[in-house]
């Protein structure tokens, strides 16, 4: 599409609001809010777009864009183009998502994709996910042995490799199997499904994790334990994250360690540098 010189002063900023109402939100996602011409909105609850309301008049739920049905890839469609409209009409365009709008959220990605492809500014502020009061509420650090994250049909669709030794995080495992993309929920049969490819790494009665992130001050997050012979009859949402622990330990690898070992006594190697203390978050 070629839009006029003057139409490109619009441009699109999609920010995550965080899970929490009120309480994650950063100061720059807020700025976009307040300064927007337009806020699209596709949150967690309408006590957010309420909350969205008193710090920009013109909020615009993207909810109404799904329908029981109908695929998904058409809603998504059609939420960038809703948001894309308004840029192209100059206006300054925020799309506010909760959570981090990057972390399975199709349309904020494509909308700002399509925004840039047809020249405009577009910029992606993120949130706090999921993923990160994941961490917090269970007590996870993803460093000590290893976290490896799936969409949950992708074990269905495909053929992955799991490290039972490391933590398994399986994201939207409520719809898991679903091929149509019209449906919000799958039910026990496909979760037989899910189950049978899990054991296949891991003994059925090892405890699993139904996790969801709480999303009001006054809730508390969900995380049910279990024993994954057990999650086929289990209550499981579109958000339900399923969590694996290690199921057994990490195995050293001895011929290599002691090659790293000879290295260092080669001299070969730099020195150790002297300690200074860290600046950047991941070092510690």
């Amino acid at each position: 599409m070629t839009v006029p010189a003057e139409k490109l002063s619009g441009r699109l900023a999609c920010v995550g609001l965080g899970m929490m109402l009120g309480a994650h939100i950063g100061p720059r996602a807020r700025s976009h809010v307040e300064q927007a011409d337009v806020v699209f909105a596709a949150v967690s609850d309408p006590l957010v777009e309420e909350w969205l309301r008193q710090m920009n008049p013109d909020v615009r739920s993207l909810q109404p864009f799904y329908a029981a049905g109908k695929p998904r890839h058409d809603t998504y469609r059609q939420m960038v183009e809703a948001m894309l409209d308004e840029v192209r009409a100059g206006r300054h365009v925020c799309g506010a998502f909760y959570g981090h709008p990057g972390v399975f959220a199709k349309a904020p990605h494509d909308a700002i994709a399509q925004a840039r492809a047809e020249g405009f500014h577009a910029h992606m502020e993120p949130g706090i996910s999921a993923e990160d009061c994941l961490y917090a509420d269970l007590g996870i650090d993803p460093g000590r042995t290893g976290c490896q994250h799936y969409e949950a049909s992708q074990l269905l669709f495909y053929r992955r490799r799991l490290d039972p030794t490391a933590w398994l995080v399986l994201w939207q495992v409520g719809i898991v199997g679903d091929r149509s993309y019209r449906r919000f929920a799958t039910g026990p049969a496909h979760r037989r499904l899910l189950l049978e490819r899990l054991l296949q790494d891991y003994p059925g009665d090892h405890e699993v994790i139904a996790y969801e992130a709480a999303t009001l001050p006054i809730a508390q997050p969900r995380m049910q334990r279990l024993q994954l012979r057990e999650l086929p009859e289990v209550p499981l949402h579109m958000h339900t994250t399923l969590v694996v622990p290690p199921a057994r330990a990490m195995e050293p690898d001895t011929a290599m360690q002691a090659r790293i070992a000879e290295l260092e006594r080669s001299g070969e190697v730099e020195p150790p540098l002297p300690y200074t203390p860290p600046l950047e978050e991941g070092v510690a």
